[in-house]
Protein backbone atom coordinates (compact mmCIF):
# COMPACT_ATOMS: atom_id res chain seq x y z
CA UNK A 1 0.00 0.00 0.00
CA UNK A 2 1.31 3.36 -0.88
CA UNK A 3 1.77 6.19 1.44
CA UNK A 4 -0.24 9.61 0.83
CA UNK A 5 2.98 11.10 0.44
CA UNK A 6 3.68 9.01 -2.47
CA UNK A 7 0.27 9.73 -3.68
CA UNK A 8 0.57 13.41 -3.35
CA UNK A 9 3.69 13.12 -5.03
CA UNK A 10 2.63 11.03 -7.92
CA UNK A 11 -0.61 13.36 -8.28
CA UNK A 12 1.86 16.61 -8.69
CA UNK A 13 4.28 14.85 -11.19
CA UNK A 14 0.59 13.93 -13.16
CA UNK A 15 -0.04 17.94 -13.06
CA UNK A 16 3.11 18.69 -13.83
CA UNK A 17 3.13 16.22 -16.91
CA UNK A 18 -0.50 17.25 -18.02
CA UNK A 19 0.87 20.89 -18.21
CA UNK A 20 3.84 20.20 -19.71
CA UNK A 21 1.80 18.19 -22.37
CA UNK A 22 -0.61 21.35 -22.70
CA UNK A 23 2.23 23.32 -23.80
CA UNK A 24 4.10 20.81 -25.78
CA UNK A 25 1.92 18.52 -26.97
CA UNK A 26 4.16 16.33 -29.12
CA UNK A 27 5.67 14.55 -26.03
CA UNK A 28 4.42 11.50 -24.96
CA UNK A 29 3.19 10.21 -21.04
CA UNK A 30 6.32 7.66 -21.66
CA UNK A 31 8.96 10.31 -22.88
CA UNK A 32 8.01 12.53 -19.77
CA UNK A 33 8.11 9.49 -17.36
CA UNK A 34 11.52 8.28 -18.66
CA UNK A 35 12.72 12.01 -17.47
CA UNK A 36 11.85 10.84 -14.22
CA UNK A 37 10.70 14.72 -13.50
CA UNK A 38 14.51 16.12 -14.69
CA UNK A 39 13.69 19.71 -15.75
CA UNK A 40 17.33 19.28 -18.07
CA UNK A 41 15.89 16.03 -19.56
CA UNK A 42 12.43 17.42 -20.33
CA UNK A 43 14.61 20.30 -21.82
CA UNK A 44 17.05 17.70 -24.14
CA UNK A 45 13.65 15.59 -24.98
CA UNK A 46 11.67 19.41 -26.41
CA UNK A 47 14.89 19.84 -27.99
CA UNK A 48 14.89 16.63 -29.78
CA UNK A 49 11.17 16.95 -30.40
CA UNK A 50 11.24 20.64 -31.59
CA UNK A 51 14.65 20.92 -32.90
CA UNK A 52 15.21 24.45 -31.01
CA UNK A 53 18.06 25.20 -28.30
CA UNK A 54 16.30 24.29 -24.71
CA UNK A 55 17.17 28.14 -23.95
CA UNK A 56 14.00 28.84 -25.97
CA UNK A 57 12.26 26.37 -23.28
CA UNK A 58 13.63 27.12 -20.22
CA UNK A 59 11.07 30.04 -19.16
CA UNK A 60 8.16 28.31 -20.00
CA UNK A 61 9.52 24.96 -18.45
CA UNK A 62 10.41 26.89 -15.02
CA UNK A 63 7.31 28.64 -14.85
CA UNK A 64 5.53 25.45 -14.83
CA UNK A 65 7.88 23.98 -12.22
CA UNK A 66 7.98 26.79 -9.81
CA UNK A 67 3.96 27.02 -9.76
CA UNK A 68 3.87 24.00 -8.23
CA UNK A 69 6.73 24.29 -5.87
CA UNK A 70 4.69 27.52 -4.57
CA UNK A 71 2.06 25.06 -4.04
CA UNK A 72 3.90 22.69 -1.95
CA UNK A 73 5.46 25.53 0.11
CA UNK A 74 2.33 26.49 1.04
CA UNK A 75 0.71 23.13 1.92
CA UNK A 76 4.08 23.00 3.99
CA UNK A 77 3.26 25.83 5.74
CA UNK A 78 -0.29 24.95 6.48
CA UNK A 79 0.93 21.39 7.85
CA UNK A 80 3.35 23.43 9.84
CA UNK A 81 0.89 25.70 11.64
CA UNK A 82 -1.67 22.62 11.71
CA UNK A 83 0.84 20.49 13.74
CA UNK A 84 1.33 23.86 16.19
CA UNK A 85 -2.07 24.01 16.82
Amino acid sequence: MKSSTSNQIEGKWLEIKGDIQKAWGKLTDNELDQTKGDAKAIGGLLQQKYGKTVDGYDEKLSEIFNRFDAKKDRSVDRVKTALKN
